[in-house]
Order: C-alpha cells, then sequence, then structure tokens
C-alpha cells in the first residue's frame, strides 16, 4: 500500500510503499477512500506541539473507507461496511472521564496520526470500538471532513451552550469554521462570522452567517460590541490576536471557547474585566463517538453542507504549503477511492 510518511519534522512527507497492516485483537483493517487534511496533521508533520509524535508516521485523522479485514473479537463491524476513523482512535473506557461522558479527556487516549498511523494512505488500522459507521447516503469525500472539522466545531457550540437568538462569533472560516456557521444556524444562533480573505467571508454569508466581518479593515470587538457583544465566540483560527480579539468582543456572562491551536500560543485575559464581566475562557476538544454520530445524522437530513476540493494523496507536499499559504477556501480531502 502506498502512504504518506513524516519521517523527521519539518521535512517533506515521504510516499512510501508499505505492506498492508495486520489487525490485531479488536481492530479492523480498513480500505481507505477518503483522508481530510487538518491543520492539526500540518502541526503534527512540523513538531509544533509540546506532546510529539514519534517519526516515522502516517499523519491524517479524517479516513473514511470500508472494513476488509476483522481482528479478533470484533463482532460489530462487518465486512465492507463504511466506517469513519476520528482523532480519538482509543480511550480506555474505565477512567472518570470515559464513564461520564468526556472520553476526549482520557488520559490514556491514543489518536490517530498522532499516536499511532492514521489515514493518508490507502489502508490503515482502527480500533473497532472506535471505528465510526457512516450512514448511507453520506459520501466518503464528505464524511472525512466531518470527522474532524465537523464534529470538533459541533462539540465547541455544545460546550459553549448555545441557544436560539444569541449572537455567536465564529473566527476563522477555513475547513472548522465553515461548519461552524452551519451548526450555530441550526442551533438557531445570530452568527458572525471573521476573517481575514474575501472568499472565505463570502463562503459564510453564502452558509447563512448574519454578520460578516473583515479582520483586516474591521475592528473585531468593536463591531461585536455594536451588536451587543457575543454570547459565545468560537475561535479557530490559529493566531493569537484572533483570540484577543473575539475575547474583548464578548458580551457580560459570554464564553470564549478555544479550539484552534497555535504552536505556543497564549493569550492574556485581563482578570478585572473577566472577574467584573462574568465571562469564561474554556478549552474544548473535538468530540465523542456519540457526537460524531449526531454529526453524521445531521449531514444525512441534508442539513449541512461540506466545501471542500479533492486532490490525490501524492499532492500532501503542495496541499500542506497551499494551506499555510491560506490558499484553500474550506477543505482539502485525498481521494484514494479515484483510480481503483
Amino acid at each position: 500500500m502506498k502512504a504518506a510518511v513524516v519521517r523527521a519534522f519539518g521535512e517533506p512527507l515521504v510516499m512510501e510503499e508499505r505492506p498492508d497492516p495486520a489487525p490485531g485483537p479488536g481492530q479492523v483493517r480498513i480500505r481507505v477512500e477518503a483522508s481530510g487534511l487538518c491543520h492539526t496533521d500540518i502541526h503534527a508533520a512540523h513538531g509544533d506541539w509540546p506532546v510529539k509524535p514519534d517519526p516515522p508516521f502516517v499523519p491524517g485523522h479524517e479516513g473514511v473507507g470500508t472494513v476488509e479485514e476483522l481482528g479478533d473479537g470484533v463482532i460489530h463491524l462487518s465486512l465492507g461496511q463504511r466506517v469513519a476513523v476520528p482523532w480519538l482512535g482509543k480511550a480506555c473506557g474505565r477512567c472518570e472521564h470515559c464513564l461520564s461522558g468526556w472520553e476526549t479527556l482520557c488520559e490514556q487516549q491514543i489518536n490517530t496520526g498522532y499516536g499511532c498511523d492514521g489515514g493518508h494512505a490507502e489502508k490503515m488500522l482502527a480500533w473497532a470500538d472506535f471505528a465510526q459507521p457512516v450512514p448511507d447516503g453520506v459520501s466518503a469525500v464528505d464524511a472525512a471532513p466531518l470527522t474532524c472539522a465537523g464534529v470538533t466545531t459541533y462539540k465547541a457550540l455544545k460546550v459553549a451552550g448555545v441557544r436560539p437568538s444569541q449572537l455567536v462569533a465564529v473566527s476563522g472560516v477555513g475547513g472548522l469554521g465553515h461548519l461552524a456557521v452551519q451548526y450555530a444556524k441550526i442551533a438557531g444562533a445570530t452568527v458572525a462570522a471573521i476573517d481575514v480573505t474575501d472568499d472565505k467571508l463570502e463562503l459564510a454569508a453564502e452558509l447563512g452567517a448574519d454578520l460578516v466581518i473583515d479582520a483586516r479593515k474591521q475592528d473585531v470587538a468593536q463591531v461585536l460590541r455594536e451588536h451587543g457583544g457575543a454570547h459565545a465566540a468560537i475561535a479557530l483560527a490559529v493566531n493569537e490576536a484572533a483570540f484577543t480579539a473575539v475575547n474583548s468582543g464578548l458580551r457580560r456572562g459570554g464564553k470564549l471557547v478555544m479550539v484552534a491551536l497555535p504552536a505556543h500560543g497564549t493569550i492574556q485575559v485581563p482578570i478585572f474585566d473577566a472577574v467584573l464581566n462574568g465571562t469564561s475562557v474554556i478549552g474544548s476538544i473535538v468530540g465523542t463517538r456519540q457526537d460524531l454520530a449526531e454529526v453524521f445524522d445531521l449531514h444525512a437530513a441534508g442539513r449541512t453542507k461540506v466545501i471542500c476540493e479533492t486532490r490525490p494523496l501524492s499532492s500532501v507536499n503542495e496541499s500542506i504549503e497551499d494551506v499555510l499559504r491560506g490558499q484553500v477556501r474550506a477543505r482539502i480531502v485525498f481521494d484514494l477511492a479515484k483510480g481503483r
């Protein structure tokens, strides 16, 4: 099988021919049909974060494909079934986090494309309990971005406790942000979309954003305050200044939900303002298996639209550069089913 491999941090990925992996007990082997390119893959390949993966490894945590081999003990999945493999590759299932519905906080978790090989390959392994069935009517190409970008923003809006008529600021309208706008609208919110490129601001408006804010030309916090301040701000732009701007645009009792992970990023939270205004700063990391099931159900019902472009896996390095240059409207999905 062909795989895109990180051999050394900061170096171009290497296309390699590898033997098909054999599933162990509780695992399945998946023939990958589509694999989305997330900014986290780039952080992984560059070794940006304090906890680093161990090269060589295959990145990718938006892998979707069909089960082609079952490991011992797997009885709830079947050969030929389409599944998605998210960031949460495995959790222990026994700790207080897992037992209380917060498996994404499990300290024993293994992350796909980070702690084990991921989806930027023709075939991959997954723990069967965490391989999410994809409903009929949801294509592999659409399912791939939903597996991370979708479930991550969906969960962030849950964490924010968004309710109808509230003002929600979505900071960064890209692979995650274009879905966040849609989930906020489904929740009945008034949406303010913030970005620094014309095409992404236009995309936000097309997807139902009520207000678009061009951070190149407008004071984000001031505009939000002119509209009463945001009840919630979903911070998706990989930029520290963007976090600060939307935090300053919260109304009293508002919540800043941090999702993007700038390398070594920090923000300053004025203690006096936070205390007097009763604002909150919250971290939100991906979503649970139940969250992903709900995301797929919404898409199958026609409630969301995935904006992406497909490319061959061989374009992985060029695609990473395009993401870093901001030249991708929303999401790149590697289409591995073409040509088979």
